[in-house]
């Protein structure tokens, strides 16, 4: 269980605290301190996944908390973004997001209920979903501009992009389980995102 990409994993739910403690710091550099410490899960995100492949350590205490830990960090992030700047248009995508992971965490536990078999099998769209919601985070979190881009307007944008690619991978989820979900027939796949 105590294997180097478990312990990133755990790593990544212990930043959670401390990215929200900073990102509420009082001193001009809170947002960008904030900004690195989520940039830093994003990256353990990845590199737990690929280290647990390589070095042939997938486990089933990996395989379910690496995906709880991505939502974790994500759902906080989300909520600070969104209080921090309280508005329907930030807090649409958001809820979208949101929304969509507790549906698919539901799904799936209803799926396991009715014994379907659930195999994990990363899709490209969800991969890509991923790395969109992650730097589109990030760039809302930095908030100020950088070098003349605007920064908060390129994460505004790419959250609303990451949104529709959330909206897309949940469909593709609810087709899969469709055949279950009107009593047609058993589903053997559901693809999942990394």
């Amino acid at each position: 269980m105590w294997t180097i990409p478990n312990i990133l994993t755990l790593l990544r739910i212990l930043l959670i605290p401390v990215f929200v403690l900073i990102f509420y710091l009082p001193f001009e550099g809170a947002r960008v301190l904030s900004a690195a410490v989520f940039a830093l899960a994003s990256v353990t995100d990845w590199l737990d996944g690929y280290l647990a492949r390589r070095w042939q350590q997938v486990s089933p205490f990996g395989a379910f908390l690496d995906p709880v830990a991505d939502k974790l960090m994500v759902a906080a992030a989300l909520l600070l973004l969104v209080e921090a700047e309280p508005s329907p248009a930030l807090a649409l995508p958001a809820a979208i997001i949101v929304g969509r992971e507790i549906t698919i965490s539901a799904l799936r536990e209803w799926m396991a209920e009715i014994g379907a078999r659930a195999q994990v099998a990363v899709s490209m769209i969800g991969k890509f979903k991923t790395a969109v919601q992650m730097v589109a985070i990030l760039l809302l979190i930095i908030k100020q501009p950088l070098w003349e881009i605007p920064v908060f307007t390129v994460g505004f944008v790419l959250l609303y992009v990451s949104a529709i690619l959330t909206l897309w991978s949940m469909v593709v989820y609810l087709r899969a389980a469709w055949p279950s979900l009107s009593g047609q027939s058993v589903v053997e796949v559901l693809p999942r995102e990394e």
